[in-house]
């Protein structure tokens, strides 16, 4: 149970990632796991301070939450990204320097309808209406995932319910060991 190993939650802006991540760090720490979460909104602060939103500083920006998760997981943590990651060539290659077999990528699924309704901000509304340029899934395209380990649909499903498909996959694989149920 000590193997390292990173849940790679992808999705457009919004989704419920970070959301999904707040909850699954708590369930794997009670599991007996050490937990380190990377949410994409932080590392753009502290790790990626001045890149923009160009495909390369994007593809950038995965590179370092990667690195820093591989580190991690050879140390034997439970990782846990929350990083929009749009492009599958970034994702594939995150995969391949965590290691494929320590790499659960977990794709958010969401509409656009859905995640203009839930947005608070108003973004999306204002990259719809070409006010705002490089915005993911609307100007700049997200290339969901062909074959994601776990899919969650965050439009259909309460959080318990995605964090418990995750918790399976983690269970099926013996990084963690059959626990309780959810709390919600």
């Amino acid at each position: 149970m000590n193997q390292g190993f990173t849940v790679w939650l992808t999705g457009l802006s919004g989704a419920g990632k970070s959301t999904i991540a707040e909850r699954l760090g708590p369930e794997l720490t009670a599991r007996g796991r050490t937990v380190e979460v990377l949410d994409g909104d932080e590392v753009r602060t502290h790790l990626s301070k001045g890149l923009g939103f160009s495909r390369e500083d994007r593809d950038i920006n995965i590179g370092r939450i990667s690195f820093v998760a591989s580190l991690l997981v050879k140390h034997g943590a439970a990782v846990i990204t929350a990083a929009i990651s749009p492009y599958a060539l970034a994702r594939a290659e995150a995969r391949q320097r965590i290691g494929s077999e320590q790499f659960v990528e977990v794709y958010v699924r969401c509409s656009l309808n859905e995640l203009t309704r839930r947005d608070v901000k108003g973004l999306y509304a204002k990259a719809i209406a070409g006010e705002l340029q490089h915005f993911t899934g609307v100007s700049d395209p997200y290339e969901a995932p062909e074959n994601p380990d776990v899919v969650v649909d965050s439009e259909l499903e309460a959080v318990e319910e995605s964090v418990t498909k995750i918790l399976a996959e983690l269970e099926r694989r013996g990084y963690i060991e059959a626990g309780a149920a959810v709390a919600s």
